[in-house]
């Protein structure tokens, strides 16, 4: 079970986002985190806090909630999840919690806490794409106002939860832990070190950029919902997992006194990969 929390001012703005992207993001935090464990979805269930002018249309116009929910249900559909309940009350501002059910066979869930010194590091997809699409978005809220429906340019307004992949991840067994890209790739791997008790190095150069994004936008920026998984060394990975792309961006190293927990490795030499990915309530903010 997972659930998350979509918030107006914080996760979307009722000026920058259409409400059918809304809705999409909405379901795509939930889904994604059940694709970082090899889940099979199950249900889903949507509790619904909006101003009363969000629920009125007018002139004929569909309703803004009218909108969210079909871009909700379309990406529900695509991966067979039912909305099976929920609830709506009236709010000084639009909050959106989903909640989501999945099913693993016991003891082959993908867990954060596997990796092992000498594994490598991979992702699927490409990072920092949906940090440039923000950084448009702000830009020109405007020439985003017509994107209603999924699309491929769309990392920010429309992301892709891995589902398939992680799916197959876990048929397959060959991955070592797993958890996937909300945060940043330098937060969300510092997590993972973690939990696993390692060390990990970053190679910079093999890092799949996204349309758009910069090295610190793919280090840093988050909401990639890609899979960030590791797996040893002797493991055969495919170029690809139901046609997306398979990448290794690093290695796993035993923790020891001095060692960062998390480094990138440049042209220059290595070098300290502090999380700076985001963090509620961090100091940073």
């Amino acid at each position: 079970m997972t659930t998350d929390l979509s918030i107006e001012g914080r996760h979307f703005r009722l000026d920058w986002h259409p409400p059918e992207s809304v809705g999409h993001r909405t379901l795509a935090r939930g889904l994604s985190d059940l694709a970082a464990m090899g889940a099979k979805p199950v249900a889903a269930f949507l509790s619904l806090g909006l101003p009363r002018e969000l629920t009125i249309s007018a002139n004929s116009t569909r309703s803004w909630v009218d909108r969210f929910l079909n871009g909700l249900l379309a990406l529900a559909a695509e991966h067979r999840v039912p909305l099976a309940g929920g609830d709506l009350a009236e709010s000084p501002v639009a909050v959106a919690d989903i909640v989501l059910t999945g099913s693993v066979p016991q003891g082959k869930a993908l867990l954060r806490s596997g990796a092992k010194p000498g594994d490598c590091i991979y992702v699927t997809g490409s990072l920092g794409g949906a940090a440039a699409e923000l950084a448009a978005l702000g830009a020109s809220p405007a020439s985003f106002a017509k994107s209603t429906s999924p699309g491929a340019a769309s990392p920010h307004l429309f992301p892709q939860p891995r589902v398939a992949q992680g799916v197959w991840l876990r048929k397959h067994g060959l991955a070592s832990a797993a958890m996937d890209l909300s945060d940043g790739l330098s937060t969300d791997l510092a997590h993972l070190c973690k939990e696993s008790h390692v060390a990990a190095e970053v190679m910079a150069s093999a890092l799949p950029l996204g349309s758009g994004a910069t090295l610190a936008m793919a280090l840093h920026g988050g909401e990639d919902y890609e899979l960030l998984f590791t797996a040893p060394a002797s493991a055969k990975l495919p170029r690809s997992i139901k046609g997306v792309p398979i990448t290794s961006i690093g290695r796993i190293l035993p923790a020891k006194a001095g060692r960062e927990k998390v480094s990138l490795r440049m042209e220059t030499g290595a070098q300290p990969l502090d999380p700076q990915g985001w963090e509620h309530f961090s100091a940073r903010k």
